[in-house]
């Protein structure tokens, strides 16, 4: 299946071995600090992939925020459209790349609505393919560029649990979604600049009211896009 353009993939090329291994390093020395202090963060590589090698090894699950400083995550009714997101819980991902969105979205001093996802194909296998992904905000709060410092933190991934695939045709899909109903408490944290985050300029504008009367009309279009 081939998803259309509007979806993206990582950035290439991938971290050679060296670079993966001071991954490591880095992210062991940064579970034995702890969460108190932002990872010390001094390598050529970007942070976002620091924050996906992270979340590949399948040991930690990942959050995007503005506040720097949260030291316990507790559970919270969010108002989402399908029904795994639509709890009472502690939200997190099994991607680096998809929390930095959140982390770096200033919604405090801008009003928008959100439509973004990450998720791995399977076309009849069971093995997963590589994450897409798709950015999209409120058109009017894109033009004031509304982009902030935030922290993305790391949590451990034995109170979550994933959200079930979707089966679409023959092809079955994976979001990156994890939901726990219990409080999480971070074991570090990295902080995150807008420009850190590599699809900046690839976050799309949406128009609110067309894309709820899309929605209503068909609840599984997502992303209920509209091309031009």
């Amino acid at each position: 299946m081939k998803l259309p353009a509007y979806w993206m993939t990582r950035p290439a090329p991938p971290p050679d071995r060296t670079t993966s291994a001071s991954f490591d390093r880095l992210l062991r020395q940064a579970l034995a600090d702890g969460p108190d202090e932002p990872i010390d963060y001094r390598l050529d590589a970007p942070k976002w992939q620091f924050l996906c090698h992270a979340a590949d090894r399948g040991e930690l699950l990942l959050h995007g925020s503005g506040d720097p400083a949260i030291g316990r995550f507790e559970p919270r009714q969010p108002n989402d459209s399908s029904e795994f997101g639509n709890r009472r819980a502690v939200f997190a991902a099994g991607d680096g790349l998809w929390p930095m969105y959140y982390a770096i979205l200033d919604r405090d001093h801008h009003p928008m609505s959100l439509i973004n996802g990450c998720a791995r194909l399977a076309d009849g296998e069971e093995r997963l393919g590589e994450p897409h992904y798709y950015f999209s905000i409120s058109a009017h709060a894109l033009k004031q560029r509304p982009w902030r410092a935030g922290a993305v933190y790391l949590l451990p991934a034995d109170t979550f649990e994933l959200q079930p695939r979707i089966q679409v045709g023959k092809v079955s899909v994976q979001p990156a979604q994890w939901a726990s109903s219990l409080p999480v408490r971070p074991v570090a944290k990295l902080a995150v600049q807008p420009e850190d985050f590599p699809f900046l300029d690839r976050i799309r504008g949406h128009d609110d009211d067309r894309v709820r009367a899309r929605a209503a009309a068909d609840p599984d279009g997502f992303p209920w896009h509209e091309e031009g």
